[in-house]
């Protein structure tokens, strides 16, 4: 794509209002997850008139790293997997991001979600750049041993990059505490010391931080919870559906439900329930973890995430996997407040769509950030040994969260932008102050 910011005969270009507008006949989805990241900055980067030589320094990842490695396999083959690690940006801090195990895990899904976790940090407003890292491989067919093995041998591949004081990586999709272990291990050996900050999302047993399972869905919340408070709504008077139910959206479901909100609706990757009534989410959550889906659960009716989305509800929470909110579904999205649990989950065309038709939406760089406010305090308390008590945590996330969403808001009708735009254009301002002030070595 052009290295110039767009102008209004591109792809994308600023409305009237200041909003990401697509011609209707644009065919968004062929773009790949780094293209359409490089066009939300340069969006932003129009808006602030950005000096031309710092918009194409964010426009690229500082380090990329391509690892090629043997894994032994249960049945005493070997097989070579391929892993990636990229740093977007660190002038304002080490650089931070997830790993993910998953079939998915291109360079193109890596170099976004790293630019993605750069923005995030800094509206947010916590001293770390963004990164990302993945594996390319399906985690369900590795036996435990074999998982051990192969996050061993990646993470003795990017200890070239990775470290407390320069890249911390955190869970992902396929990936979770008892990996982190594993990373920290390995690492801590190749030292020989223990070294609990270099990752965050550990089990509290070796530095893991209070709060931190719960912390991205405990944090969809706050800023859910905020928005309610726009339209007149308390959460208790809330209706409410999430599409995922896995480690962000069971989080979410439950937190919901424990601060009163009704509940109506959750999916799973094999289908979702309804009741209008609201659903009982512990037994819910029972039931996943005992037979692996909610939808042996008999407490509601059997619906699809595709219908999930569509229901009658005060907040919908796409809490799954990226593009579910598409230019086919989003006419008929009926929730006033969408919340982005996931990465990604509404298609730019959609955006549009939704926008029109009036509907509320808190973009994911700004919904789920409770999970890297929380990963920071992990590391902090990583590097002083001093750990603080589940409440002390949650008590410090809520109100970074609720400072960003009201810093996000107010640009929002300060600027007369979009909530996304809005939080674009902090993050990206926040970056480039940063990368202007330091100024380039040598």
């Amino acid at each position: 794509m052009s290295a110039t910011i767009p102008a209004a005969n591109h792809r994308t270009s600023i409305s009237a209002k200041g909003s990401l507008m697509l011609p209707e006949d644009t065919p968004v989805q062929a773009q790949n997850p780094h293209e359409n990241a490089l066009e939300l900055l340069a969006i932003a980067a129009r808006h602030l008139q950005l000096d031309p030589g710092i918009h194409e320094i964010l426009k690229h990842a500082e380090r990329e790293l391509t690892v090629n490695f043997p894994v032994k396999m249960d049945n005493g083959t070997m097989k070579t997997f391929t892993g990636y690690r990229v740093q977007h940006n660190i002038a304002r801090g080490p650089s931070k991001g997830g790993l993910r195990f998953s079939l998915g895990a291109t360079i193109e899904e890596v170099r976004a979600l790293a630019m993605l976790m750069t923005w995030k940090c800094a509206i947010v407003n916590i001293p770390f750049g963004g990164s990302k890292g993945g594996v390319l491989c399906d985690p369900k067919q590795l036996s435990v041993g074999e998982l051990e093995r192969l996050t061993r041998r990646y993470t003795s591949e990017i200890g070239i990059l990775i470290g407390p004081d320069t890249d911390i990586p955190a869970p992902d999709m396929g990936t979770n505490a008892q990996t982190m272990a594993w990373v920290m291990d390995t690492y801590s050996m190749s030292k020989g010391r223990t070294v609990p900050a270099v990752v965050t999302g550990k089990p509290v047993s070796v530095g893991g931080s209070e709060g931190r399972n719960d912390a991205t869905g405990r944090g969809i919340v706050f800023v859910t919870r905020e928005a309610l408070r726009e339209y007149g709504k308390r959460l208790a008077d809330a209706r409410v559906a999430v599409q995922g139910f896995g480690n962000v959206g069971g989080a979410t479901a439950r937190i919901f439900h424990e601060m009163g909100a009704r509940v109506v609706a959750v999916s799973d990757a094999g289908g979702g329930l309804y009741n209008p009534n609201g659903l009982d989410i512990p037994a819910l959550l029972e039931c996943a973890n005992r037979d692996g889906t909610l939808t042996t659960h008999t407490g509601g009716k059997p619906i699809s995430s595709a219908e999930l989305l569509e229901l009658d509800v005060d907040v919908l929470v796409p809490a799954a996997i990226e593009n579910q909110i598409t230019g086919d579904n989003a006419h008929r999205i009926k929730a006033p407040i969408v919340v982005e649990g996931a990465n990604g989950p509404t298609t730019p065309e959609a955006d549009r769509i939704l926008r029109d038709n009036g509907v509320f939406l808190v973009p994911d760089v700004l919904a789920n950030a409770g999970g890297v406010v929380v990963s920071y305090f992990e590391w902090v308390q990583d590097l002083q040994f001093f750990f603080w008590q589940e409440e002390e945590v949650n008590a410090k996330m809520e109100a970074i969260m609720v400072h960003a969403y009201r810093d996000v808001r107010q640009t929002a009708r300060r600027e007369d932008v979009d909530m996304r735009l809005a939080a674009y254009i902090i993050g990206v301002s926040r970056v480039a102050e940063a990368a202007t002030i330091r100024g380039i070595y040598p």
